[in-house]
This record gives structure tokens, C-alpha cells and sequence, in this order.
């Protein structure tokens, strides 16, 4: 449902065993009380794919989670008086949209203020991202930019409570069996006392905490830093950076060695090889003609590295080297704007 733009969202509705498309106009937030009435009916409360309930699919959230040792009262707490929230169902549609070019959103998340706030996070948690650094032999400076581009260093986590958005997407039925099993893993979180349903708080994808991990992310390398005997991304800055950390160092970071850095590319150079999944030693590229942006050739770096280009498809030519590292910081975010934004803002921080 587009709320407040004034068009129209059509609903189907099955009435008599016939199905009726109905186009109802929104111009407030706040749902016309027929419509509410008319939205908690059986038979209106059928998801996009007309496959039962939201109440039906929660009955078998819950069978499946008791089955899976999470407990009653866990159940009751997190998901008693559930609905489906249409805002999720918005904003999920919307990541399709996603149109910025290269330079508009690498200018966007290395703006000044950014800059200026990851060096204030970074002198302010210096003993801890130290020991941090230490114990997982990951960039301190990189584990900063993250949590900046994340969530501007815990300012925003996230408002949406993580077991509805969840739920609404799991019951939704495009990636079903993607969200259903990061609700459960959300459960099981809840039942082992991390964290509390009011506090379990997170984007509309079910994203939690200051590095916004997804439960099953958060099952697997969520840490307590702190040791104080919960995992807590929420409201322990160390767990939180711990966690990034442990992320990245479980994931193929390699210790002292940079993410990228710049280059120039010689005249007529295939842009087809510009890949990061396309690795060659460091001095086939010198001998292709590249070189740093920053003057001169290229370092005699060893191991394998790549040229992306963030912005080839829309013509933008701004080229990296990049490595091991890279591709690292990509398992947290599958995106080349992404992990080249990460390393260009780290390279700032510190």
C-alpha cells in the first residue's frame, strides 16, 4: 500500500468463492474503520499469492518453532497480537527501485558529516576497537565504516519490531522460505535472553542492531565482547563492533593487507575483465597499463587482485584495485558500491 501519495492500491478480496479487485484510495496513514473491519475478515487476510491467513501462517510459525525447542511462553510473547504490516510489504517493493548512479551514492555516504562523525566514533571507542582489532585481526578503521554506513555509528538501528516485519515478509510469500527462516532463528534469539521482544528493534527486513545483522547472521557470528553472558548488537557497542569484527574475520579478511585503492586504466582497456571475480597477480595489471590514481605503478603487492568499476553500467569509469578484503567486506553486502563505499570511507575515519 503507497500511503499518502494519493494513488490508488488495488486489494483482491474473495467473496463467495469469486475473487474481486478492488481499488481503494489513501490520501492519511490512519485506515478508514470499514476498511479495517473489512481487512480483519478471513477472507480478506490472504497474502500476496492467496495462500491463507496471516493468523494460519502464525498457527504454523508457532507448531514449527515448539518443534524447533523454542518455548511457549517465548512464543506467546513475540507473537500474540501480530498483524501484517503493509509498510514492510512497501519498502520491500521499493529495493527493486534502486536507481542511484555511482557517484550519487558514493558522495552520499561519504559526505563530510559522515567523515567527521566516524573520526569522533573512532577517537571516542579507541581502547575498545583496538582490542577488537586485536583479537580478530581485522581493520579497526574498517569495522568503523560499516557500522557508519549501517547505521551513522548506532544513530539509527531501526524502528520496526524485527519478529512483525519478519513475519509479514515470511507470510508475504516472494521469498517465503528466506524470511521464514530468519523468524525462527529470531525466536530462538528471544528464547535465549539476548534480547527482549520490546527491544528486539530493526529495519523493515528484519535487519537488527548497529551492525545490522539478520538473525541467522547473528546465530552464526554474533559475539559477547563483553562477557556478560548475552550477545547484545543492540545496546552493547562492544558486542556490536565485536560482531562486525568476527563477521569479517570469519569471512576471508586477511590481516595487514589493504581493501583497494584507486587506479587509472590505459586507453582502450577492456572493460570486460573488470570484474571481482576475475583476480590476476598485481603485475599482469602493471603490465596491462595500470596504474595508481594517486601516481605511479602499481605496488608489487602479492596474492591476487581485481578492477571493479562501481559505475561502469551507467558510464561512470572510476576504477579499484581491490582484494582479498573486498571481497570480504562484500559478504556482508553483496554490492560493489557497497564494499568500495566501506573501504573509501575507512580510508577517511583514521
Amino acid at each position: 500500500m503507497r500511503q499518502g501519495d494519493g494513488r490508488p492500491t488495488r486489494f483482491r478480496v474473495a467473496v463467495g468463492g469469486w475473487k474481486w479487485q478492488v481499488a481503494l484510495m489513501f490520501t492519511r496513514r490512519v485506515l478508514p474503520v470499514g476498511f479495517a473491519a473489512l481487512a480483519a475478515t478471513p477472507a480478506f487476510a490472504r497474502n500476496a499469492r492467496g495462500q491463507g491467513s496471516f493468523d494460519a501462517f502464525l498457527d504454523g510459525v508457532r507448531t514449527e518453532a515448539r518443534r524447533g525447542g523454542v518455548s511457549a511462553a517465548t512464543l506467546s510473547r513475540a507473537l500474540s497480537g501480530l498483524r501484517a504490516n503493509e509498510r514492510v510489504l512497501e519498502l520491500d517493493r521499493r529495493q527493486a527501485e534502486f536507481t542511484q548512479t555511482w557517484p550519487q551514492y558514493r558522495d552520499a555516504r561519504l559526505s563530510t558529516a559522515r567523515i567527521e562523525a566516524g573520526r569522533r566514533a573512532y577517537a571516542d571507542n579507541r581502547a575498545l576497537l583496538e582490542s577488537i582489532q586485536a583479537r580478530f585481526r581485522v581493520s579497526a578503521r574498517v569495522v568503523v565504516a560499516i557500522w557508519g554506513l549501517e547505521t551513522n555509528y548506532g544513530g539509527f538501528t531501526g524502528n520496526f519490531n524485527v519478529i512483525e516485519a519478519l513475519a509479514t515478509l515470511a507470510w508475504e510469500g516472494r521469498r517465503a522460505a528466506f524470511f521464514r527462516a530468519e523468524l525462527l532463528a529470531a525466536l530462538r534469539i528471544l528464547d535465549a535472553g539476548n534480547v527482549s521482544v520490546d527491544r528486539m528493534r530493526g529495519s523493515h527486513a528484519g535487519a537488527m542492531g548497529h551492525p545490522q545483522f539478520m538473525p541467522t547472521s547473528f546465530e552464526r557470528l554474533a559475539v559477547d565482547f563483553d562477557g556478560d553472558g548475552r550477545r547484545d548488537i543492540w545496546d552493547s557497542r562492544a558486542d556490536a563492533l565485536g560482531s562486525i569484527a568476527n563477521y569479517l574475520g570469519r569471512n576471508g579478511w586477511r590481516e595487514g593487507e589493504v581493501w583497494g585503492f584507486e587506479v587509472l586504466l590505459p586507453r582502450g582497456f577492456d572493460t570486460a575483465i573488470a570484474d571481482h571475480r576475475q583476480m590476476r597477480p598485481m603485475a599482469e595489471w602493471s603490465r596491462m597499463g595500470v596504474s595508481r590514481a594517486s601516481g605511479g605503478g602499481l605496488p608489487g603487492s602479492p596474492g591476487e587482485w581485481a578492477i571493479v568499476i562501481p559505475g561502469l553500467s551507467r558510464g561512470d569509469d572510476q576504477a579499484f584495485m581491490v582484494g582479498a578484503n573486498f571481497i570480504a567486506i562484500r559478504r556482508y553486502n553483496p554490492s560493489n558500491f557497497y564494499a568500495t563505499a566501506v573501504g573509501l570511507l575507512s580510508d577517511r575515519v583514521a
